[in-house]
């Protein structure tokens, strides 16, 4: 049954002022939730009614222990409603129960941790070098805009959010069009933790009119942004129009690289999840494999058969690993690249086709699947795919290996499973991507910052630090001297 549901603009809980539409659940393509789009009138109500908010002082004002004790509300609200989250999620975008399950308790310790981040935050008393005392301060930027992604909304919503408002900055935040509960019920939550109404809007509906206008409001004066290279490519232009700071976590192309010493055993299980967990559409996804000679062949045969024994099947299910795509569109766009890497010459080992049967003819599933003999250069080996899609590639030289790797206009992650912590650090050091896995792979601490180099973006965003992304520094002198200053005295 479709669920009629509102947003939370300037303060106000109202339908946007842009056109009913309707948002699916990708297991069998119902429809879940219908509401209205917003338009640039909204836009700017919101971003208006963010500035009053903040100019009341009822927010960024607040001592930060203060402000830290909302934070923690917060928290608290998304664990007493943390089943119900879950399930939303697993509607907006298809995902097993268990990895919302996941990402929600995610999104409660991203606050958490920047209640404790805001509380304990300090600024800094600068050694002075003359007659006078010196400090830097930080103050929250204003209005900022936060643009996120499908594949995992809460979690990256918490990224955002979380650091924002321990800033003391007002959101406005634009989710991804098919899937805007989680932002929704972030909101919700905050205001009944008693973040003042207008400080934070949720703007659902296309980005090329809702984000466009988000970005180029003269009163927003950050972007964070987590999607596809190309948006954050034009989202980079509009803001140097501004000089306007951003954040943009984008695309991935990441290699995995199991040496020759690997325990098979873990490098088989982490190279499974790494690509096949959220069915692949994660911008970390270890979508290259490239396996030492000496061992490809004892590699190859434990991965497909760990590949084929992957439970497909309904996100409901608690035994559920591999879902469907978000959409029967992206699906298309992953059905393409399968058949554009064998016209490149690749062989598909496993997948490479819809799953059969009655569970899957309404819903957008596609196999876990994996291809060899393809090179590095093929557009396949280059692009980001965001599916379930692996390529196998053998590496004997590290010097190739390197170069290979390094290949590509991303450098979002890599992962290398060895015995050896020389090893590990020296191919580590020379990877260009912004996250190493080490005998592990896709594992996230709040604490630890995370970004990409390259066409993967700029920018930080989780960390301790991560406050700061959302503040201006400001320097104060004090002058102590006891006479006069010496240039203007007369003599």
């Amino acid at each position: 049954m479709t669920e009629r549901i509102q947003t939370l603009i300037a303060g106000q809980w109202r339908d946007a002022s842009g056109p009913l539409y309707e948002t699916e659940y990708p297991a069998d393509g119902s429809s879940v939730a219908a509401l209205h789009a917003a338009t640039a009138a909204d836009v700017d109500e919101a971003v208006q009614s963010a500035e009053l908010a903040r100019q009341r002082g009822n927010w960024a004002g607040l001592k930060r222990h203060e402000r830290a004790a909302q934070l923690h509300r917060i928290a608290a609200g998304i664990r007493e409603r943390a089943e119900e989250l879950a399930q939303l999620q697993r509607l907006d975008n298809g995902k097993p129960i268990k990895e919302t399950r996941a990402l929600v308790a995610s999104a409660a310790g991203t606050f958490q941790f920047f209640a404790a981040a805001c509380e304990t935050w300090e600024d800094q008393l600068t050694p002075a070098r003359g007659d006078y005392l010196t400090m830097s301060v930080h103050e929250p930027l204003g209005v900022v805009g936060a643009i996120t992604p499908w594949n995992s909304p809460i979690a990256s919503e918490a990224q955002k959010l979380a650091p924002a408002l321990a800033a003391g900055c007002a959101v406005v935040f634009k989710p991804a069009e098919i899937t805007p509960r989680m932002a929704i019920e972030l909101a919700r939550i905050a205001q009944q933790a008693g973040v003042p109404d207008g400080i934070i809007s949720v703007l659902p509906g296309k980005g090329s009119i809702v984000g466009d206008a988000l970005v180029k409001h003269p009163l927003i004066k950050r972007i964070a942004f987590t999607g596809g290279t190309t948006v954050g490519m034009g989202i980079q232009r509009l803001a140097a129009e501004k000089l306007m700071p951003t954040s943009l976590e984008l695309g991935g192309k990441s290699p995995t690289i199991v040496c020759a010493d690997a325990d098979l055993e873990h490098a088989v299980a982490g190279v499974l999840y790494g690509i096949f967990s959220s069915s692949g559409e994660s911008c970390i996804a270890g979508s290259r494999a490239f396996v030492h000679a000496s061992v490809y062949e004892k590699f190859r045969a434990r991965l497909l058969a760990g590949a084929q024994a992957l439970r497909v099947g309904d996100p409901a299910n608690e035994a559920t690993q591999v879902g469907p795509l978000v959409s029967q569109s992206h699906r298309a766009s992953v059905e393409r690249y399968v058949e554009l890497g064998r016209t490149e010459g690749g062989s598909v080992l496993t997948g490479g086709a819809r799953p059969q049967g009655v569970l899957f003819d309404k819903g957008s599933y596609y196999l876990p699947t994996v291809f060899e003999g393809l090179s590095n250069s093929a557009r396949m080996c280059q692009e980001e795919i965001f599916g379930p899609v692996l390529a196998l590639l053998p590496w004997s030289d590290e010097a190739d290996l390197l170069a290979q790797c390094n290949d590509n206009v991303f450098g979002l992650a890599s992962g290398i499973w060895t015995r050896d912590y020389k090893t590990a650090w020296r191919i580590g050091s020379a990877l260009q991507t912004g996250t190493v896995w080490v005998n592990t792979y896709k594992l996230f601490s709040v604490s630890t910052p995370f970004g990409g180099v390259k066409m993967s973006g700029t920018g930080r965003e989780k960390g301790r630090l991560g406050i700061l992304e959302y503040t201006s520094q400001k320097s104060f002198y004090w002058g102590l001297n006891e006479s006069p200053m010496p240039w203007s005295t007369a003599p």
